[in-house]
């Protein structure tokens, strides 16, 4: 085929695919052009997810009326003059991209005031064909409306998400802008509905409750930190705190949020040996560094940067945020156990080969804050407990499949831990493995006996609450569960919208009497992974997991013995009852062999 140049409207379109990705992409832009502009007030508001409408508000600088034309024309900016000021780039924007991209690709209504001006001017652009300039009576700043952002290029709209998901993701970007900047008033609105709405008081905290929640902001920890030209302040989770992935960690560099892979390690290496495996800390850190020190200019997206010195920046964040975790948390004891053996002439000593680790052994729980092997996943995991070392003879790592013995229980050690004798030695359950495990197959049961083949499926039996109990959400979790609210019924729950980012809960699971409803529902919201909603069976199953982990008893907790040997009673019952739905072992034994030979019953090993 002939080499051809491109027509102008597909060189935009092909452009405007670098920069935005999806709606959240096209807020980004908007909401950086309005600090950029020096606003103290922005105001957001979207219909259909941003599908249908985006419209971005500033009381910023605003656009001449003279030079409104060239604002959306590629490579237009005020930012940069010569080629030198890309080392020097202290601004947001600075392409000269954003808005030619997003009015190539949509309908965009561009309408700006300066504060000096008598009147404002309006500028329309339609798939990159741009309108006559307009005077028109407007306050000041800027305001851009984008409607029917794709609609010029349909396969694009094919990869969007669903709309809770586009949603949330808009939901999250601007909360964390408004925490970036806090002298700034920030307003998210979907239709009637505010989500977040800031006092611009430069309360970081607030915001930070906003975005995570009052009881998860009440516990985030300060970092203050400066050296050598750097400086990063922000908030850290404490180490009881975690999520099962990276995602809450955020990182803005001069006050533009950015997704840097060794800045993420570094905040990861700062949690070294303080986080069980597979949970990952919740982080919003702001750094600032000289200009000339950071290359911005990586990425179209503007996501990505570059430090002259990676090195320093990565061990100062590290130090950081490692001083601030250890100022707030004490340094945990490693401890381990060994098993006992004899020298050649009858003495008892350690046999550093039999050495077995110590959180294996005793399964240390996650609600305690201490290692676990925890896993996200639902039954079926192939992971088995860690052990340091040769797994010593006699101490057998349980199947994760088949049934337990019949246990005779003795006790409850520690208000954590069960000890049973079986046929074949000791047992040692964890209260709150077991109770996990026991809940979530009584509520699958009724959820299966309930719905059956039938495609219409009945509610699990519900208890009314006495008082209906509100809760409050921040917007991505409200988002998340507004979207759950028919499985919710399904399983016995009652709840409604109540308000802007609350939910009234009316009825809870008949099983779950007495539970705290507040913290069932916050389970449901909490790691929730993208993928989880096209399929309604794995939903199901993962919500279930995370309500009665939540509203199990936990590690602490004393029970009477008649609580206990329901519990055990319950736990020899379940289809499944090495582990608990997360894959985590409910129970370690020890056989009968292993402490005949500790006690040197059998002679030297």
């Amino acid at each position: 085929m002939p080499i051809r140049v491109l027509s102008p409207e597909i060189a935009s379109q092909i452009a405007a695919g670098e920069v935005v990705e999806r709606p959240a992409s096209v807020v980004k832009e908007l909401v950086e052009n309005a600090l950029d502009s020096g606003a103290k007030a922005v105001s957001v508001a979207i219909v259909g997810a941003g599908r249908t409408l985006i419209r971005v508000a500033d009381d910023g600088a605003g656009i001449p009326a003279g030079e409104l034309a060239l604002a959306v024309e590629r490579h237009a900016t005020s930012k940069l003059v010569t080629a030198e000021d890309l080392f020097h780039i202290a601004t947001l924007g600075f392409r000269g991209e954003a808005l030619a991209s997003i009015g190539s690709v949509s309908r965009l209504t561009l309408t700006s005031r300066q504060p000096d001006a008598p009147a404002g001017a309006r500028l329309k652009v339609e798939g990159g064909r741009l309108g006559r300039v307009e005077a028109i009576g407007a306050p000041a700043g800027t305001v851009v409306q984008v409607e029917d952002l794709f609609y010029n290029v349909p396969a694009r709209l094919k990869f969007l998400k669903q709309d809770v998901t586009e949603r949330r993701a808009i939901d999250a970007l601007v909360t964390r802008y408004a925490l970036a900047y806090p002298l700034v008033r920030f307003k998210m609105t979907e239709g009637a509905n505010a989500s977040l709405n800031t006092s611009g008081d430069g309360d970081r905290r607030a915001i930070l409750a906003a975005l995570y929640g009052v009881d998860v902001a009440r516990q985030m920890l300060d970092v203050i930190s400066e050296e050598e030209g750097l400086k990063l302040t922000g908030f850290i989770s404490p180490v009881a705190l975690t999520r099962s992935n990276r995602k809450e960690i955020a990182f803005f560099i001069n006050g533009r949020w950015v997704q840097d892979t060794p800045l993420t390690q570094a905040c990861l290496q700062a949690y070294h040996t303080l986080l069980m495996v597979g949970r990952y800390p919740m982080a919003a850190l702001f750094l600032e560094a000289p200009p000339e020190d950071v290359d911005v200019n990586v990425h179209p997206a503007k996501t990505e940067v570059r430090f002259r010195n990676q090195d320093k920046v990565f061990s100062f964040v590290q130090r950081s945020a490692r001083r601030a975790i250890l100022a707030f948390t004490p340094v945990p004891m490693v401890t381990t156990q060994y098993l006992w053996g004899r020298t050649d002439d009858g003495r008892q000593t350690v046999d550093p080969r039999r050495q077995i680790d110590a959180a294996w052994v005793l399964g240390h729980d996650a609600e305690r804050g201490s290692s676990t092997m925890d896993r996200d996943g639902m039954p079926g995991s192939d992971q088995s407990p860690t052990v340091i070392g040769p797994s010593p003879t006699g101490v057998s790592q349980p199947p994760f499949l088949g049934q337990v013995p019949l246990l005779r229980l003795i006790g409850q050690i520690g208000a954590t831990y069960l000890v049973a004798e079986g046929p074949d030695g000791l047992y040692l359950i964890d209260q709150h493995a077991a109770h996990e495990r026991v809940l979530f197959e009584k509520l699958m049961a009724l959820r299966q006996a309930k719905g059956g083949a039938q495609h219409e499926q009945e509610a699990i039996p519900s208890q009314a609450l006495l008082t209906p109990v509100v809760v409050e959400l921040p917007p991505a979790g409200s988002r998340i569960l507004e979207g759950q609210l028919t499985i919710l019924h399904h399983f016995g729950f009652q709840v409604e919208p109540f308000g802007n980012n609350a939910f009234q809960v009316r009825a809870m699971p008949a099983l779950f009497a007495n539970s705290d409803p507040a913290a069932a529902l916050r389970a449901l919201v909490e790691d929730f992974e993208e993928d989880e909603t096209p399929f309604q069976n794995k939903v199901e199953a993962r919500i279930a997991g995370r309500v009665c982990k939540r509203l199990a008893v936990k590690a602490g907790q004393a029970l009477s013995p008649d609580e206990q040997r329901a519990l055990l009673d319950d736990l020899e019952a379940c289809v499944s009852p090495r582990t608990c739905p997360h894959g985590r072992p409910t129970m370690v034994h020890l056989s009968v062999d292993l402490l005949e030979r500790q006690f040197g019953r059998k002679g030297a090993r």
